[in-house]
């Protein structure tokens, strides 16, 4: 199969729309008023067989909002040490996170024939609201997410394995989980693409996809 039909097999699976896993770790629950402090996000590719496949991890550490609401409660979730010299060294504005991430998913759109990304996430509610609410911040105007719709590992693995918690439903799908890494947006981004790959090319190994793309008339899929 030529790279051009591989695009066209990305092209056709989402409607146009490019996955792409992201994670987000925070200062609270509320997207308006609590900081961002990570953001990792995962852009898939598909191979000649047509299964779906994580591209490379894009990562980045993020300095509070001017006035960003932290809650102590959420460092200690998360295990994030705002006073490490390590985070203060690499840490960035939600201005050069955003464009570190668009930038290459930009490129990975138009690589793969794509329109746009659609947002990849676990509880992807939360994500989406905080990726949007530092959009809006920064003045982004060029958004290459689907402003509102994603999809959802908890909802997915809740069908195809009865789990909803990521380490649970990583357990269930054969992936290694180590809940010592748990909670570092890079770690959980890296899981939920791979819970997501094995999901959707779990359906498409049952038949389903191609089943559907041949009700549709893609006779040669």
């Amino acid at each position: 199969m030529s790279d051009a039909s591989t695009r066209e097999l990305m092209a056709q699976r989402f409607r146009g729309y490019l996955p792409v896993v992201v994670d987000i770790e925070t200062g609270g629950f509320n997207a308006a008023t609590d900081a961002l402090l990570e953001v990792a996000a995962v852009p898939l590719t598909m191979d000649e067989q047509g299964n779906l496949l994580p591209l490379e991890t894009l990562s980045f550490h993020v300095v509070p909002f001017a006035g960003a609401n932290v809650e102590q409660s959420a460092l200690d979730f998360t295990g994030i040490d705002l006073d490490s010299p390590f985070r203060q060294q690499i840490a960035v504005s939600e201005k050069e996170a955003l464009d570190g991430l668009f930038k290459p998913i930009r490129k990975t759109i138009k690589s793969h024939g794509c329109t746009r990304a659609i947002l990849v996430g676990h509880n992807a509610a939360f994500d989406h609201g905080f990726l949007n609410a530092a959009i809006q911040r920064c003045g982004i105007k060029r958004n290459p997410f689907h402003p509102f719709s994603s999809f959802d590992t908890a909802t997915l693995s809740a069908l195809a394995y009865g789990q909803t918690v990521l380490a649970r439903a990583c357990q269930a799908a054969g992936i290694e989980f180590d809940n010592a890494e748990a909670h570092s947006a890079s770690y959980d981004t890296e899981r939920t693409a791979a819970l997501f790959c094995a999901i959707v090319n779990r359906f498409k190994d049952l038949g389903g996809w191609h089943l559907a793309m041949r009700e549709q008339g893609f006779e040669d899929i």
